[in-house]
């Protein structure tokens, strides 16, 4: 594991893990809780995920990266701004839930292009399906997925092995494991 991985998953360990009994968006119950925008809107928490993520976009030749509204919406702004400071030339756009009812009715909106190579983030995977979702809009208008990344893979209910079904290839910054690892 890279040395920011490790400082990320500290940082996750400190400011966004919780131990206790919650409901999941997947409406699944569990016994810890990963709240990425804890550590995400932290200026240290922001360049982290921003350099990881490009890391792995560059790496990928990803041109395009995007993801669901509103979870994906830091993780996409922090890695655009990492790709300015490199002068990687990489766009972003955000799924909306549903089509907006104004303005140009997007689903899609921001530099969305389906000829591109795109890469969809995610804070956290349980199920993959908020993702899924993503892939269906993004292949609805033509695009395809190349790659997948999360910060946190909670490591369960095939989260990653859902979504490595639909995407060329799936990442994770940090995991649970290395997060409690992290945190003791």
């Amino acid at each position: 594991m890279s040395s920011n991985r490790k400082d990320l998953a500290a940082l996750l360990a400190q400011l966004s893990y919780r131990s206790g009994t919650f409901t999941l968006a997947s409406g699944l119950q569990s016994d810890f809780y990963v709240d990425v925008k804890q550590t995400v809107f932290t200026a240290r928490g922001s360049r982290l995920v921003g350099e990881l993520l490009c890391d792995r976009l560059q790496a990928s030749g990803i041109t395009l990266v995007g993801g669901m509204a509103v979870g994906a919406i830091p993780l996409v702004t922090a890695a655009l701004d990492a790709a300015a400071a490199r002068d990687y030339a990489l766009d972003g756009f955000f799924v909306r839930k549903d089509v907006k009812a104004h303005g140009t009715s997007q689903k899609l909106d921001g530099r969305f292009d389906a000829a591109a190579k795109i890469a969809l983030v995610e804070d956290v995977v349980t199920t993959g399906e908020s993702t899924i979702k993503a892939i269906d809009s993004v292949e609805s208008e033509g695009g395809s997925v190349s790659l997948v990344i999360t910060v946190v893979d909670r490591e369960e209910n095939d989260g990653m092995s859902n979504l490595a079904a639909r995407a060329g290839e799936v990442d994770a910054l940090a995991t649970r494991t290395a997060i409690i690892a992290a945190a003791q």
